[in-house]
């Protein structure tokens, strides 16, 4: 009864950035992104908070605090630390090296963008008409920052344990096919690392070339180490090419069994000395 004269007097009902009651349209759809999530918020205030991108909040009388940034912020550090802990007890032999790399690509904008798009998450998003208009609701920067703002709306409204619940069932259970699916090798970050440990330089990329129009264009990348090429790459983005660039320095990097002298290494220009077998050296003509 005490729920009903709420509801009939507006009471406790979710409010937009205006103080207004979130329309019934706004509602009906945040209702369907609950069902996504498998979450239930007692405030829908705060999960319609988290799908505000700044671009929204433009000519409205609204503080930018009012976006989602606040909440991507906390959400980033629950992810983090749902992660962590997931890490470290199911992973007892791994070193810190190797749980610090598996984070940073289970958290990284690619997986939270990935993720972000199976649940259709841009759908929700309340973004600028030019924003919309320019591809917004699909941009990996957008969405993935609006999944960390709704990691941190549960967190505000239902606590930590339902903010594990749900990053377990979208990402955590996934891990294995996640750091093995090669779509998602940093080959950028493997060889920095080969080259700083081994030559104490970075690897420099060069755009060689770019062919085709603007919305269809492909960039020719090449990767130097201390001027020599080591790779070549092609990619519709710069940075595809340079993950193509990178590739390619591993792999002929492991087929000459890095060869190559290390600096301050030089190879030996001595000529063999000749045994008695080989007989006399030739004369002079």
């Amino acid at each position: 009864m005490l729920h009903r004269i709420m509801r009939l007097f507006g009471i406790g009902r979710p409010r937009a950035l205006d103080g207004q009651p979130i329309p019934p349209k706004r509602l009906k759809l945040l209702r369907q992104l609950e069902d996504r999530l498998g979450v239930r918020f007692r405030n829908l205030s705060l999960l319609n908070q988290a799908l505000i991108h700044r671009s929204y909040l433009n000519g409205k009388r609204a503080n930018r605090i009012e976006s989602n940034e606040r909440m991507e912020f906390l959400g980033d550090s629950v992810l983090g630390l749902v992660v962590n802990d997931h890490l470290y007890k199911s992973r007892p032999t791994e070193n810190e090296g190797n749980l610090t790399k598996i984070k940073s690509l289970i958290v990284s904008r690619q997986i939270l963008a990935q993720k972000a798009e199976e649940m259709g998450l841009g759908k929700y998003l309340l973004l600028s008409s030019g924003e919309i208009e320019s591809g917004g609701r699909n941009r990996t920067s957008i969405i993935a920052d609006a999944l960390e703002g709704v990691i941190g709306a549960i967190y505000l409204d239902r606590g930590f344990e339902d903010c594990q619940k749900l990053i377990g069932r979208i990402i955590l259970d996934e891990v294995l096919e996640i750091t093995q699916n090669e779509e998602n090798i940093n080959y950028k970050s493997l060889l920095q690392e080969k080259v700083q440990s081994e030559r104490k330089v970075h690897p420099v990329y060069r755009i060689r070339r770019e062919a085709g129009p603007d919305h269809d264009k492909t960039f020719h990348v090449e990767v130097a180490v201390s001027g020599r090429i080591w790779g070549r790459g092609d990619g519709n983005t710069k940075k595809e090419a340079e993950q193509a660039a990178a590739r390619s320095a591993l792999d002929r990097a492991k087929q000459r069994g890095d060869g190559r002298p290390k600096q301050g290494q030089r190879r030996s220009r001595r000529r063999p000395r000749r045994t008695q077998n080989q007989g006399p050296r030739p004369e002079k003509s």
